[in-house]
């Protein structure tokens, strides 16, 4: 690591409290016409003349020209907690560049992405609880030292990753008295060795995927796991959160892709020893560290297993006539033995969402497009307000490659599809990184937008939708609110047995009094009809404070007492009391 600049999460690079890089923003051009910013993405720097049009229409309000909602300049943030005995001691053994005070480092580290319950505050009104302090680790022995200094002066620690938190796992708990200290891991970042014959990488907690793929690509492996968070979240965050990629089905979730984990606790190490490949030891202890949240210590590395890069990789994009068709052919996909490494559904509302983000067509490409319109929607007879459409991206060795496509093809024919072709799935696939800029182009509008993701059974997936769009459908009524709102479904990831599924949802809250209450009120009513209706909580965004009044739903009380058991063995002082799942208050 280069000694001389260190990492600090306020930086000139990173937005901080809004999505992204500085650099990428969407922005209106003043004629209804939007751009993103930079040259990070496929679609940056393209006139892009559908995207308000399209959300005029939906959400039936007026996309105006200027922000409607004013960002806060000064943000309030509490006066700091100081426990002065753990400060003298933290300065006698660490160097002063490992920590910070500063109020934006503080802001910073006391909230993650969830929109309406942490960005919003932010930006437009104000949190209510802070981290005291921001440590950054830079090593296992640190991160010892630290957990011993905070359970010999009774303090708090709360692990953080890239932030990229949608769960409130972030949040400060109300009732917490003592000093908070946020630990930063992304100063441990390294690849500390690679297995070649085995196909094994120990890699440190704090690296940002982005950069693992790029170290790990430059010796000719990948890691495969690939989330929309990759350029912003940790391996630690992934481990934490049970996340899950877009490329799972070739290379699995995180929890097929991670073989050892060390986590510090205030009683001790946790992993496994040698050797790594499947075996039947009794329980796995790491295996209780996926979806931990912060709750037990500090996870400091990781062994994972990593891949040759692919031989070949393409793209393929398939419409089919409506939602049931879609669902129907994913099924059979999940059921094959020939899935694509992505596998994503995206319902008709997702579909024309989609098609607003496509650049402005002049010329040649204008007439082709009409050509294909004609095509789709008169020749084989779709419609435009109920078509959808499967994206998929293979990879692999030709061979494998080639039967994938085939088996798409005899899949997916007896639905009566059109196949639309690799470069619609590329730019399909690829849009979903810079997508997540939109939220906060329409949050200025005072739109107000989330994605409620869940498994669901095969035999729900309709179900869900549907009891969705009619709750949503009630609770607008019910509050009052301008316009109408935009709901749409898509499936990212198959199994045998069921799908992840995504419900987007997004309305207006202009002359709402308090609308990140209302809005929170809403995405909880939408989540607990989720359940009632056969789906989960969360597919991989992990529960943290947002999703704990649906634990009951999910696990025994038996199996709740088994996690606090675990929590009082190795922290009973409660030195990480982030208070996250099983831990809310």
């Amino acid at each position: 690591m280069d000694k001389t600049k260190k990492f600090f999460a306020v930086n000139e690079k990173n937005w901080g409290h809004r999505w992204g890089y500085k650099d990428s923003a969407f922005v209106s051009k003043g004629d209804k016409t939007v751009s993103l910013t930079g040259n990070r993405y496929e679609i940056c720097a393209k006139n892009l003349p559908g995207l308000i049009p399209f959300a005029e229409d939906v959400l039936g309000i007026k996309v105006l020209p200027n922000p409607q909602i004013k960002e806060v300049e000064k943000k309030y943030v509490a006066n700091q907690k100081l426990n002065q005995p753990f400060m003298d001691d933290l300065v006698s053994v660490f160097d002063e560049d490992r920590f910070s005070s500063s109020d934006k480092e503080r802001l910073l580290h006391s909230h993650g992405q969830t929109t309406s319950d942490e960005v919003y505050k932010v930006l437009y009104s104000k949190l209510e609880t802070f981290t005291d302090l921001v440590f950054y680790i830079e090593s296992e022995e640190e991160a010892k030292t630290l957990i011993s200094l905070a359970k010999k002066h009774d303090v708090c620690l709360v692990p953080y990753g890239g932030g990229t938190s949608v769960s409130n796992a972030l949040k400060i708990p109300k009732n917490e008295k003592r000093m908070v200290v946020s630990v930063d891991t992304r100063r441990m970042n390294r690849i500390e060795s690679v297995d070649e014959e085995n196909l094994l990488a120990t890699v440190q907690c704090g690296v940002l995927g982005i950069d693992l793929e790029r170290k790990l690509q430059a010796m000719g492996y990948t890691s495969g796991h690939e989330p929309d968070s990759i350029e912003f979240s940790t391996l630690g965050g992934w481990i934490s959160t049970n996340a899950s990629g877009m490329k799972k089905h070739r290379y699995g979730n995180i929890e097929d892709i991670v073989q050892n984990i060390t986590l510090i606790t205030p009683e001790g190490t946790i992993n496994q020893i040698k050797p790594l490949t499947r075996s039947s030891i009794g329980v796995k202890t790491q295996n209780l560290i996926f979806g931990s949240e912060g709750n037990f210590g500090i996870i400091t590395k990781a062994t994972i297993k990593i891949h040759k890069k692919p031989e070949a990789s393409t793209f393929e994009s398939i419409l089919f006539h409506n939602w049931e068709d879609g669902v129907s052919f994913m099924k059979k996909v999940a059921r094959s033995n020939l899935v694509p490494a992505s596998s994503r559904l995206m319902d008709n509302s997702m579909v024309r969402f989609a098609s607003a983000l496509k650049e402005e067509k002049v010329g040649s490409k204008k007439l082709l497009e009409s050509i294909k319109n004609f095509f789709v929607f008169k020749v084989k007879g779709f419609d435009p307000k109920k078509c959808v459409v499967a994206i998929f991206k293979m990879e692999g060795s030709s061979q494998e490659v080639l039967y994938q496509k085939k088996n798409l093809k005899v899949l997916a024919n007896e639905f009566n599809p059109v196949f639309a072709g690799s470069g619609q799935g590329k730019s399909g696939y690829n849009l979903t990184l810079a997508i997540a800029y939109i939220r906060d182009f329409f949050m200025d509008q005072n739109i107000i937008g989330e994605t409620l993701e869940s498994a669901v059974p095969w035999s729900d997936v309709i179900k869900v939708s549907e009891a969705v769009t009619r709750k949503l459908k009630e609770l607008h009524k019910a509050n009052n609110l301008p316009g109408s709102f935009l709901f749409g479904s898509r499936l990212s990831k198959v199994y045998h047995s069921g799908a992840c599924m995504y419900n987007t949802i997004a309305m207006s809250f202009r002359g709402v009094e308090n609308p990140e209450k209302v809005f929170g009120e809403i995405e909880h009513a939408l989540r607990k009809t989720i359940i009632e209706n056969g789906g989960s909580i969360s597919h991989h965004h992990g529960v943290g404070k947002l999703r704990k009044d649906f634990i009951p739903n999910m696990v025994s009380e038996g199996s709740v007492q088994v996690v606090k058991d675990i929590k009082n063995s190795q922290d009973p002082t409660n030195v990480f009391g982030v208070a996250n799942n099983v831990f809310s208050d």
